[in-house]
């Protein structure tokens, strides 16, 4: 049996460096927010609804998250109708990677909404990465073009930190790459010897 392994955590907690960890150990890796860009890009399989549903949000044959993203804080009511175009399609991408790598023993999926969407209910271990809110704010702030008020903004629409660690299975504090990598390694092997 494969372990379904979900991987989550809030801004600039280091989720996107410990999913590609996994990777580096040759576990097989689905990015949810790399599935949307996919489902957006030229030639995705979202444009066409999307184009239906909010046509000034298509330029160039793919989908402008800026302006999606414009539209939807004008009309907030809309978010339902582009979840109800992009959930089916993202679970499509989701069953399709499953299907190619169904003999792998362990699955990681990288899911910022994890538990926001109920995902832990088909997932077989729930993984949170974490880290000091002092270490979360330096990281994002340094990004380029990140104010400290977009970054509050973020953090207010997410799940708590606090949260997620109560509700996870597992959590990793990545406060250094050389520890995180080891806490990786560590859980694959114990989800292994589990799974065996």
């Amino acid at each position: 049996m494969t372990c379904l392994v979900g991987l989550t955590g809030s801004i600039g907690m280091g989720k996107s460096t410990t999913a590609r960890m996994f990777a580096e150990e040759g576990v097989p890796v689905w990015d949810a927010d790399a599935a949307v860009h996919r489902l957006y890009a030229r030639g995705g399989m979202a444009v066409p609804d999307i184009e239906r549903a909010f046509p000034d949000a298509v330029v160039d044959g793919a989908v402008s998250r800026d302006r999606l993203k414009a539209m939807l804080e004008e009309s907030p009511e809309n978010y339902a109708l582009l979840e109800s175009i992009v959930h089916p399609l993202v679970a499509a991408d989701r069953q399709a990677f499953l299907d190619r790598h169904c003999q792998a023993q362990i699955l990681v999926f990288d899911i910022p909404l994890l538990f926001e969407t109920g995902a832990e209910t088909w997932l077989d271990v729930t993984l949170c990465v974490s880290a000091p809110a002092d270490v979360q704010k330096a990281r994002v702030l340094s990004r380029p073009g990140m104010t400290e008020a977009q970054f509050n903004d973020l953090v207010s629409r997410q799940m708590p930190d606090a949260e997620k660690r109560v509700r996870a299975d597992h959590v990793i504090e990545t406060l250094t790459l050389d520890d995180t990598r080891a806490k990786v390694r560590s859980l694959l092997a114990r989800l292994r010897g589990d799974h065996a």
